[in-house]
């Protein structure tokens, strides 16, 4: 059955029978995600005629310079989850501590994890980004979560996906039961399924890294890198760089034509710089959902139990045999020998 045009709503509701989470509040919430997107999406496509452009001159509790649109984009969230019942708390990038919303303590059964705005130091320069949601379902609903409620291992979650703002709007989710990408239609303002049961590539030719970094990097990421780069055309290679620099738009690009997006550890910073709960778990969650495979490089990113909500990990993501490579290098030092 041909589901192309399906609108989200309707998928949601027909699409995804017999599904555990397949039920009315679920559906409510992942309307609330699509309606956030809707406003930053808006917003974004007049952003050098609303002021949203530039920074505001605050620092978030990474220690990074605030965006306008950072705020916009944290707000728009807030909003859409405060006028429905099921969302009972927030953890977000922008935000220190968990944003809990008390008027729903009596009917909420889910903690929503974002980064409201991946990538926005392309804003001003008219480049995508994107928002990643990650989704899990409270067991004990009888009180308000405290911080270790919320510290989630990634195969927990209920689901997970992201919003791509770039030459279209698009939402992509998966509920543990395939990946799933809608397309927002600017002329009837609905999210219209444009891709169904989305597949990565067990190989590509393309890797994602931010290379002015190399001389950062411990041994093993220099030399995996290196491979890479080296002209051996029946193993396909050289690989060709592709880097936008918002997570958001290089997994997805990786997702459709393969290949690996990688944020290694530094050897001052091995934790790197990806936040595991609102961007490497979610992520994860929807490239494996895809076949794919997401990996610190020594260990699978979904199996790693959280110790801090704003906790940061290495990331390896992407085509399952590009990611199984570069775990063989992160794991022994393996130098390549052709």
């Amino acid at each position: 059955m041909n589901n192309i045009g399906t609108p989200l709503t309707l998928f949601l509701r027909e699409g995804q029978q017999g599904h555990p989470e397949a039920t009315n509040e679920f559906t409510i919430l992942l309307s609330q995600i699509s309606l956030a997107g809707k406003m930053i999406s808006r917003e974004m496509s007049r952003a050098g005629l609303a002021n949203v452009l530039g920074v505001t001159g605050d620092i978030n509790v990474h220690g990074e310079v605030v965006k306008k649109m950072d705020v916009y984009a944290n707000n728009a969230f807030k909003q859409a989850f405060q006028h429905g019942a099921q969302v009972i708390a927030m953890v977000t990038e922008e935000d220190e501590n968990p944003v809990v919303f008390q008027e729903n303590q009596s009917s909420g059964r889910y903690v929503v994890y974002l980064d409201p705005l991946d990538g926005s130091s392309n804003i001003d320069v008219n480049g995508s980004v994107g928002s990643i949601f990650s989704i899990h379902r409270l067991n004990d609903v009888a009180s308000l979560p405290t911080n270790p409620d919320l510290l989630k291992k990634g195969i927990d979650q209920a689901a997970a996906g992201y919003i791509l703002y770039g030459s279209s709007t698009m939402l992509v989710y998966s509920c543990g039961k395939g990946v799933h990408g809608f397309t927002l239609d600017p002329a009837s303002g609905e999210f219209l399924l444009s891709h169904e049961n989305m597949k990565i590539p067990s190989r590509g030719h393309t890797y994602s890294v931010n290379e002015g970094n190399y001389q950062k990097w411990p041994a093993p990421t220099q030399r995996y890198i290196d491979h890479l780069h080296k002209p051996i055309p029946d193993d396909g290679r050289p690989y060709s760089s592709r880097y936008i620099g918002a997570l958001v738009a290089d997994v997805h690009r990786t997702l459709l034509t393969g290949g690996i997006y990688l944020y290694p550890g530094e050897a001052k910073n091995p934790e790197g710089k990806i936040r595991l709960l609102y961007e490497s778990s979610p992520m994860g969650y929807v490239v494996e959902q895809a076949g794919g495979k997401a990996s610190t490089g020594t260990k699978r990113i979904l199996d790693i139990q959280p110790t801090t909500i704003h906790q940061r990990t290495p990331i390896f993501i992407g085509s399952y045999d590009d990611v199984s490579l570069a775990e063989t290098f992160m794991r022994d030092g393996k130098e390549d020998k052709k």
